[in-house]
């Protein structure tokens, strides 16, 4: 009988880990920035390159009047990391066409990418004002709601783009994370399932579907849900601690110290690699 009160108190004990394990990396993913480029701009050299940007002010030399010539010339100032310069080119493209609602939204990023989170979601309102149909909007400015915290908020956002069947998966993916927040475990892992199907390739969606298998107790999906985020990108911390909770779960304290080793060194500031460190570390 004392053998099956220790082994009661020890699955309780491994329970109650396995909560706070859980709410400490949920929080952690919440408040990240979600998929790639889901707020901030995925900079590429060689669409600031001088020889780029020649071509298309050539093309705005040719076509003065064309909104799109300096809609395109701006994306490519942002790319390129030129922002000021980004907005310029949006601005002379919304002075010739007022309605251009693209135009709109990709300012918006820059000024998100700029920290002006007010500027953006002005102009993702602009957006959706002239075209209510326009699902990129409404991820855009989810992405800046969810951000901030205002949660509510951004789940209408996400949901609206869904229901304009968006084949973004930024919006499954980020309502999954909304989802899981609010301990809807079965709704998360459908929204993930679904932004995996779009974007199988993208580690994020992987790990936020481990996790709600994870609160679920089906640790098996779990593990294999983290492996496989590791797989397709090895350099996220992310995966590293989630991959290290399981083996911290099943008592293997050595493995789970490697992998929160290993996540700490990607991201010296992921609190749920340091705190795991910490605890396998010291038994």
């Amino acid at each position: 009988m004392a053998s099956l009160s220790f082994q009661s108190r020890a699955g309780r004990r491994r329970a109650a880990l396995a909560g706070t394990l859980l709410s400490a990396i949920v929080l952690a993913s919440c408040q990240s920035a979600g998929m790639p480029n889901a707020d901030m701009i995925r900079l590429d050299a060689a669409q600031g390159s001088e020889q780029n940007i020649a071509s298309l002010t050539q093309v705005i030399q040719n076509n003065p009047r064309d909104p799109e010539a300096y809609n395109v010339r701006g994306s490519a100032y942002g790319r390129g990391g030129q922002f000021e310069l980004a907005i310029a080119d949006f601005d002379q493209a919304l002075a010739l066409n007022p309605r251009f609602y693209q135009a709109y939204a990709n300012r918006a990023l820059i000024h998100r990418n700029l920290g002006n989170r007010e500027q953006a979601i002005a102009d993702y309102n602009a957006a959706v004002q002239i075209n209510p149909n326009y699902d990129a909007a409404y991820v855009g400015r989810g992405n800046i709601y969810r951000q901030a915290g205002m949660l509510n908020e951004a789940y209408a956002d996400y949901n609206r783009a869904i229901q304009l069947n968006s084949t973004d998966a930024r919006a499954y993916h980020n309502r999954g994370l909304i989802q899981q927040r609010r301990g809807s475990h079965v709704e998360a892992i459908e929204d993930f399932s679904r932004s995996i199907s779009i974007s199988p390739r993208s580690p994020e969606p992987y790990n936020g579907r481990g996790l709600s298998y994870f609160a679920v107790g089906d640790q098996d999906n779990a593990f294999t849900d983290f492996n496989r985020a590791i797989q397709l990108d090895e350099n996220v911390a992310e995966s590293w601690a989630n991959q290290a909770l399981i083996y911290e779960q099943r008592g293997e304290n050595d493995r789970a110290a490697r992998s929160y080793a290993r996540a700490a060194q990607l991201d010296p500031n992921y609190q749920p690699a340091k705190d795991g460190l910490s605890r396998t570390r010291g038994i």
